[in-house]
């Protein structure tokens, strides 16, 4: 019996997984699904495949990296395409994530060398005999499960980095982007042709629970807070570590003294891009009491004017169709509990699509408020102060980004978010700045990618001391003397005794 195909819900067929788009229901691909003996089997050869890597060293990784990197670069309208045609996001925003994973290659591959490798680190005068030495080394494998929202950038994120490292690779999909996910590896194995080193493992959440009992290195999550729970879980049975980046409900700041136009043209932009499916989308505002009305209004304005639908528009469909249900909770709880729509509202969500909603006085103990929505829909609250939006903004368990507009407090504002990375006078500009790292806090996870952090995230730490001279001060042995011990102390005593 052929199984009944929800647009762009992953379906099983003959042991394949069937890939559609959410927006029309054409078929993007289909890809067997791994058992978990087929997991196992792809880090055994990945390990087989990370050893050849490792030995290509600093040099000869970075060679291959920039040419995958100027193979993507070429191919970045096919690529958008197929994100367009798999996941419903529009072909621009598919062309921006692109160009920022093509930065974040280019960034791991050029750096690698001056932050993970050897280096000699400086000796105190209690063991001045010794000199100590730091590199990083790699794990051999890293498992690297990624999502459907940002399903080029965020496997980069770790993959292009992890690869840098001088690991192999084993990338499970979103079981709703597994064609973006295999084109990925399919063009890496284009220039680097001689061993399987970035391989791919498609099929639903078991198979990604089957990778983090494999017996990777590592493993590198992206996905729900829920979900980061599990992998955590069945990682923790094998100490394997990981690194996550889990939800958010990032806040975004609006001072007396920002300027309006440009704050609502960001807000507009962190809320809505990729129809509000961003982990680091602006989901609530703070604004303070001075500015609300004419904030709010311009941010209508501008959100009234966005395009909805399949082909051409400036919001594309919700990729994941349960999600709607979400959605739809969200908005109707909001005005069920005393909020008001100034833009979309209880009709906004018309699947597969959701229309551009900004909600107001909405309770800050609601669902629309307290929880990840993911949909294009965003709530602006007023307050007296930044002090006020702080302590708000702060009231989550979550803390992955954020962001602030003004001009005396912006910056004493964002250090003070409890966050892993906040914009100020922008929105979301530090996902694609390669030289910083990205991660989050509190329920959105602990790690990083990006940056000299994310390139350290996947090399261990190895740390070496080397015997150069005669001890003059022996402690570390059973042939000390009285003597020697005497002078120790006195040693310790003059040097910080005072």
């Amino acid at each position: 019996m052929t199984a009944v195909h929800v647009p762009g819900a992953p379906v099983i067929e003959d042991g394949l997984l069937v890939s559609t788009s959410p927006a029309t229901g054409a078929e993007a691909g289909r890809f067997p699904v791994a058992t978990e003996a087929d997991v196992t089997a792809a880090v055994a050869r990945a390990e087989a495949a990370g050893q050849w890597w490792a030995s290509l060293g600093f040099t000869g990784r970075r060679e291959r990296l920039l040419r995958w990197r100027a193979l993507l670069a070429r191919r970045i309208e096919q690529l958008a395409d197929l994100m367009h045609l798999e996941g419903g996001k529009p072909v621009a925003d598919g062309i921006v994530e692109v160009v920022t994973a093509v930065e974040h290659i280019d960034w791991a591959a050029r750096n690698a060398r001056r932050t993970l490798g050897p280096r000699r680190v400086r000796s105190r005068l209690i063991l001045a005999e010794f000199s100590g030495h730091l590199e990083y080394q790699p794990y051999g494998v890293v498992g690297v499960i990624g999502p459907w929202n940002y399903p080029v950038l965020t496997p980069v994120g770790s993959t292009a980095y992890a690869l840098a490292a001088g690991n192999a690779v084993v990338l499970k999909p979103s079981e709703y982007t597994p064609a973006v996910g295999q084109w990925l590896v399919d063009t890496f194995a284009e220039v680097v042709p001689e061993q399987p080193v970035l391989t791919a493992v498609h099929g639903l959440g078991d198979v990604g629970a089957a990778l983090c009992r494999s017996g990777v290195g590592k493993l590198a999550f992206t996905g729900s807070s829920a979900t980061a729970r599990k992998v955590m879980a069945a990682c923790a049975e094998s100490l394997t570590p990981v690194l996550i980046e889990a939800g958010g409900k990032d806040a975004m700041i609006v001072d007396s003294d920002a300027d309006l136009d440009a704050a609502a043209e960001a807000c507009v932009w962190g809320a809505l891009t990729n129809a509000g499916q961003t982990c680091i989308g602006i989901e609530r505002v703070y604004a303070v009491e001075p500015v609300f009305d004419e904030f709010v209004a311009k941010v209508v304005d501008r959100a009234g004017r966005l395009t909805v639908g399949a082909d051409g528009a400036d919001i594309g469909p919700i990729t994941m169709p349960s999600q709607l249900d979400v959605v739809r909770r969200h908005i109707d709880v909001a005005l069920a509990r005393g909020g008001r729509a100034v833009l979309g509202g209880a009709d906004a969500v018309q699947p597969p699509y959701v229309r551009p909603t900004v909600l107001i006085d909405v309770p800050e103990d609601s669902a629309a408020v307290r929880e990840e929505t993911f949909g294009p829909t965003l709530t602006v609250n007023r307050v007296r102060d930044v002090d006020e939006a702080v302590g708000r903004a702060n009231a989550l368990a979550y803390g992955l980004g954020g962001s602030v507009f003004g001009r005396r407090r912006a910056m004493a504002a964002a250090r003070r978010l409890r966050s892993g990375m906040t914009s100020v006078n922008s929105t979301l500009t530090f996902a694609g700045m390669s030289t910083l790292p990205f991660g989050g806090v509190g329920d959105s996870g602990f790690g990083r990618i990006h940056g000299a952090d994310g390139l350290r995230e996947f090399g261990r730490a190895k740390a070496i001391t080397r015997r150069r001279a005669r001890s003059l001060l022996p402690s570390m042995t059973f042939e000390r003397t009285p003597a020697d011990v005497a002078r120790l102390v006195k040693v310790v005593k003059a040097m910080y005794g005072r």
